[in-house]
């Protein structure tokens, strides 16, 4: 039999944008349409961890971390303060900390689901 959990999380996916409830039924429904054999333990270990989870901010979050750095080439411009410098710093660290932990506890969560 095979497996696969990124078709789980797509079904999942699926469901959320179409604004249908998401549980074993409609995800199983959804898993069988494609051609997909069920494993009843890693659907319900999904179902369950799903609940505890808001699509909505996920996917919000997932928008705003880009694919790739892009290159850009530097323009010439005046160079800020070092006070104003040392500033944006701190607040660019402080949000990809806070982005690094969010997504630290995600995958964590995601691994134990499926380790």
């Amino acid at each position: 039999m095979r497996w696969c959990v990124i078709e789980y999380i797509y079904a999942a996916l699926l469901l959320h944008a179409a604004k249908k409830e998401i549980n074993e039924e409609t995800l199983r429904r959804v898993l069988e349409a494609a051609g997909i054999a069920v494993d009843e333990v890693r659907l319900k270990s999904l179902v369950a961890a799903i609940k505890e989870i808001n699509i909505d901010e996920v996917l919000k979050a997932a928008v705003a971390v880009p694919a790739a750095p892009v290159a850009v080439a530097a323009a010439p411009s005046v160079p800020a303060a070092p006070a104003e410098e040392r500033k944006e710093e701190k607040k660019e660290e402080e949000k990809e900390e806070k982005k690094e932990l969010s997504e630290e506890a995600l995958a964590e969560g995601l691994a134990a689901l499926f380790g």
